[in-house]
């Protein structure tokens, strides 16, 4: 009885953590972006107290976003169960992983140039920056892509979603740096997948009694 009831709290536990992954990344993007508005492009140039403050702030959102999408990914793999592409889902855990390990990267390096002087380094700006949305972006395309086709296998997903997913694959894996603020899709599908999990979980209405 407690292993089932284990089990029917994974996609809660999924879509929760997916809500939280979602909020706390997109601050942390809208955040960044606001503060250096032009990206890989602005390095070099002086960062005023607001803006420091207002990186300071994503980096300090970060790890927590990447707890939480780990928490997300997990719990979704245990809902997947015995029905899931043994080579999809390893494709779709490592993605994920590495998405985690390049964005706690980014996150580091932002945050040791900040802390170098009023005036962050050409190099430290530009590696933190490539490695935040080139490569963990692209890790997160792969990672989007696999779910919406395990979804799509079997059968989790409505048909919308699924192609939402692979629209949000693409935008990532194609666009990247070279279309500003697209990294924001990504924490939407999250929002998305978690919320349309948490509409599966709704219960049933009462049902009425039989008549006979």
């Amino acid at each position: 009885m407690e292993q089932k009831n284990a089990r029917l709290s994974t996609p809660r536990a999924a879509a929760t953590a997916g809500i939280v992954f979602a909020i706390l990344m997109a601050v942390a993007i809208v955040l960044v972006r606001i503060a250096l508005p032009g990206g890989a492009g602005g390095a070099g140039v002086t960062v005023d107290s607001g803006q420091r403050s207002a990186v300071q702030t994503a980096l300090a959102l970060l790890p927590f976003a990447g707890i939480a999408f780990l928490w997300f990914i997990g719990a979704l793999r245990e809902q997947a169960g015995e029905g899931e592409d043994r080579f999809v889902s390893t494709v779709f855990l490592g993605s994920g992983l590495i998405f985690v390990a390049t964005l706690f990267g980014s996150a580091a390096a932002a945050g040791t140039v900040l802390e170098e002087s009023q005036q962050p380094s050409s190099f430290g700006h530009q590696f933190a920056y490539t490695l935040l949305t080139t490569y963990a972006m692209r890790m997160a395309a792969v990672c989007v892509v696999t779910t919406s086709t395990i979804g799509r296998r079997l059968g989790a997903f409505p048909r919308p979603l699924v192609i939402f997913g692979y629209l949000t694959g693409l935008t990532l894996l194609v666009a990247g740096a070279d279309l500003p603020w697209s990294e924001l899709v990504f924490p939407a599908w999250a929002l998305v997948v978690s919320l349309n999990i948490l509409w599966g979980q709704r219960p049933a209405g009462p049902r009425r009694p039989d008549p006979t």
